[in-house]
C-alpha cells in the first residue's frame, strides 16, 4: 500500500470539507448563467436580443464581486433585471456559505495539524546543513536544543504536547529549530522529522516515558540502520534492551548524577575540569571545590538515592540514608537508616553534627529546598549537594546558595552534547576518571597555560578529504605531519597557537592527550580545545596546501606560476654551480 502523504492528507481534508461548498457555487453559476443567457433582452431593429454566455458569465463575476459595472453590453430588459434580482440573492447565499465553510475549515484541529505536518516536512525536507532529531522537549530536550544552538547545530523536534511546540516559536535560536507536535514514536513522523535525511547525524530520545524512548530507538534502527540513536533510559529492562541494539548509546540520569556526585566528592580536580569543559556558570579551571572528608547523609532514597549510594559505597565513601519509605530491616553493618523525611529531628539521628556533608536527592525541589534549611539551622559549616529537577526553579535554588547544585536534566543534556559535538571530551574524562588524580592536575595545568583565562572552546577535526584536503593530499604523498607543527600559527612563525590537542581517535581507538610528535594520518579524528579564534585559523591550515608546507617546513613556497617557474630555475641553477665547484651566482 502507497504512503499517504502530508500533501495528500491535507487535499483530503480540503476537498471533504468544500466539497458540498464548491458544488453549490457551481451550480448557482451554471443555473445562473444559462438563465441570463436565455432570458429575452431588448428589442432592437425589431429582433429580440440575448446574451451570450461569455457576457453573462462577465455579468456574473462582476456582481459576485460585488464591483458593479453596470447593464452591459446592454440595457436590461426587465425579464433579465428579473433574472439578475434572483442570481444575486442566491449568488450571495452561495459565497457566505463557501466562506463559513472554509473558515470552519481553517480552524479545523485535523486541518491544522496536517498543514503543520506538511510544512514541517518540507522544511526537513529543504535543510541542506547537518542536524539533529530531538523527541521530546522537556526541560532536558529544551536545554540540549540550546546547546545545540549555541554551537549552531540545528535540531528537529517532536513532542506531543502543544504547549511545548509554540514555545519552540519564541526561542532565540541562533540556528532555525522547526518542532512538530506529534507522537515521535509514529514512524511516518519520524520520516517526517528526516530520520532517513542523508544530513541526519543522529537522533536522540528524550521523552519521559521509558517505553515510548525505547520503541523510537527500535522504530529508528529499522528505518535507518546507519543513524546514531542516543536515547534516555532509566530502567534496568530497557536499557539491556537497548545496549542490544547496533549504533545505540544508552545515557543514565541516575548514573550520571551519581557519577558528578562522586567526583565532586572525592575527585574534585576532575569534577573541576568536566565543569569547565562543559561551559558550567562560575566555574574557574584548576580552582575545585574543597569538599570535606567523612561520612555522608543521603536524602532521598528513590532511583537516585540508590545510584548515589552504590556509587559512593563502592569508593569507599560512608553514606547515612533518610527516607520515609526506606526498609531499616535492610541497613547493612554500620549503617544509618532513618526511616522519616528529612526534618530537623532526622538530621540530628542521622549525625547532622559530625557528618562531611549533606547531599538532599528527593525528586521534589520543595522537599530538598527544605532540608537545605534544616541542615542550615543545624549545622551551617556542613557541605550541601542538591538536586534540582526542575529548570523553572533556578531562582530559588540560586537564592538557597547550597554549596553544588546538581539538575539532572542539565547534567544529561550536557552529557549528551559531548557525545553529539565532541564524542572523545567524554572518552577523555572516563580515561582520567580511571587514573591518579596527578594526571589531571597535569592536563590542567597544560590547559591553564594555553588558554590562560579565554573560555574553552572544543571541537573536532577529521583528516579526511571533505574536512582536510590540505593534510590528507600531504599525506598521501608521502609527507609527515606531527601534531606539534598542524598547531603552528602561521602568522608568526614558529609558535604555536593557543589550542592542544586533548585525544586522537583511530581505527576506534582513542589516544589520550597525545605529545606534540605524535604523526597524524589519514582517517585521524582529532579533539582540539583552544581559544574560539584558533578554529578558523586551524581550517585555513588543513584546507591551503601553502599554509600546511609553510607551518611544516618554515619555507613558504612561491604561489604563482611564474614565480614557481623561476624559482624552480634558481634553484636548478645553484644546484648545477655546487655540483661543479662553482660559487652560485645570487
Amino acid at each position: 500500500m502507497t504512503p499517504t502523504s502530508d500533501l495528500d492528507r491535507v487535499t483530503m481534508i480540503v476537498l471533504r470539507y468544500m466539497r458540498r461548498p464548491l458544488f453549490a457555487l457551481l451550480f448557482v453559476y451554471s443555473v445562473g448563467v444559462m438563465g441570463m443567457a436565455l432570458m429575452p433582452g431588448r428589442v432592437v431593429d425589431g429582433e429580440t436580443t440575448y446574451m451570450n454566455l461569455f457576457h453573462a458569465f462577465y455579468f456574473f463575476t462582476y456582481t459576485a464581486t460585488t464591483t458593479g459595472f453596470g447593464e452591459l453590453p446592454n440595457d436590461y430588459s426587465d425579464e433579465q433585471r428579473l433574472w439578475a434580482i434572483f442570481c444575486l440573492y442566491t449568488g450571495a447565499v452561495a459565497w457566505f456559505y463557501a466562506i463559513g465553510s472554509l473558515i470552519r475549515l481553517v480552524q479545523n484541529p485535523h486541518f491544522i495539524q496536517a498543514m503543520e505536518g506538511f510544512r514541517f516536512a518540507r522544511k526537513v525536507r529543504g535543510n541542506v546543513d547537518p542536524f539533529v532529531i530531538l523527541c521530546g522537549f522537556g526541560d532536558t530536550g529544551s536545554l540540549l536544543a540550546r546547546g545545540l544552538s549555541d554551537h549552531r547545530m540545528r535540531a528537529v523536534i517532536l513532542d506531543f504536547d502543544p504547549e511545548r511546540i509554540k514555545a519552540l516559536g519564541v526561542r532565540d535560536y541562533t540556528v532555525a529549530m522547526p518542532g512538530l507536535c506529534a507522537d515521535a514514536s509514529t514512524p511516518k513522523h519520524l520520516l517526517a522529522a528526516g530520520v532517513e535525511h542523508p544530513t541526519c547525524r543522529a537522533l536522540v530520545a528524550l521523552t519521559n516515558d521509558d517505553d515510548v524512548n525505547l520503541k523510537i530507538a527500535v522504530m529508528a534502527r529499522h528505518l535507518n540502520p546507519q543513524l546514531r540513536v542516543i536515547c534516555r533510559s532509566t530502567s534496568a529492562r530497557h536499557e539491556a534492551n537497548l545496549r542490544a541494539l547496533d549504533n545505540v548509546t544508552v545515557v543514565d540520569p541516575f548514573e550520571i548524577f551519581s557519577q558528578l556526585v562522586y567526583w565532586a566528592i572525592a575527585r574534585s580536580e576532575l569534577h573541576n575540569l568536566n565543569a569547565w569543559f562543559v561551559g558550567a556558570r562560575g566555574v574557574e579551571l584548576g580552582v575545585p571545590v574543597y569538599v570535606p572528608r567523612g561520612d555522608w547523609i543521603l536524602c532521598g532514597y528513590g532511583r537516585m538515592g540508590r545510584w548515589i549510594n552504590r556509587c559512593l559505597r563502592e569508593h569507599g565513601i560512608g553514606v547515612r540514608i533518610i527516607d520515609p519509605d526506606v526498609d531499616t530491616n535492610l541497613a547493612r553493618e554500620g549503617t544509618v537508616m532513618v526511616q522519616s523525611n528529612a526534618d530537623l529531628s532526622a538530621l540530628k539521628e542521622a549525625g547532622i553534627h559530625d557528618a562531611a556533608g549533606v547531599i538532599a536527592a528527593t525528586n521534589r525541589d520543595a522537599d530538598n529546598l527544605s532540608t537545605l534549611l534544616s541542615v542550615t539551622e543545624l549545622n551551617p559549616d556542613t557541605f550541601r549537594i542538591v538536586r534540582q529537577n526542575s529548570h523553572e526553579n533556578q531562582v530559588a535554588f540560586d537564592a538557597a546558595r547550597a554549596d553544588l547544585v546538581l539538575q539532572h536534566s542539565l547534567t544529561t543534556a550536557r552529557r549528551i552534547l559531548k557525545l553529539l559535538i565532541s564524542p572523545l571530551v567524554q572518552d577523555l574524562i572516563d580515561w582520567l576518571a580511571q587514573r591518579e588524580p596527578a594526571q589531571t592536575k597535569a592536563l590542567v595545568s597544560r590547559l591553564q597555560a594555553t588558554m590562560v583565562k579565554a573560555p574553552p572552546h572544543l571541537w573536532s577535526v577529521k583528516l579526511v578529504p571533505g574536512e582536510a584536503p590540505a593534510v590528507t593530499d600531504y599525506l598521501e604523498a608521502g609527507g609527515t605531519v606531527v601534531l606539534g607543527a598542524l598547531c603552528r600559527d602561521a602568522r608568526s612563525f614558529p609558535e604555536a597557537l593557543p589550542c592542544g590537542a586533548l585525544a586522537i581517535r583511530r581505527e576506534g581507538q582513542a589516544v589520550m592527550l597525545p605529545d606534540e610528535d605524535f604523526p597524524l594520518g589519514v582517517g585521524d579524528e582529532v579533539l582540539f580545545c583552544g581559544v574560539k579564534w584558533v578554529e578558523p585559523m586551524l581550517q585555513a591550515t588543513l584546507h591551503n596546501p601553502y599554509t600546511l608546507r609553510y607551518v611544516i617546513t618554515g619555507f613558504d613556497e612561491s604561489r604563482g606560476y611564474l614565480f614557481a617557474w623561476l624559482e624552480d630555475r634558481l634553484r636548478r641553477r645553484r644546484s648545477d654551480a655546487r655540483r661543479n665547484g662553482r660559487r652560485p651566482r645570487p
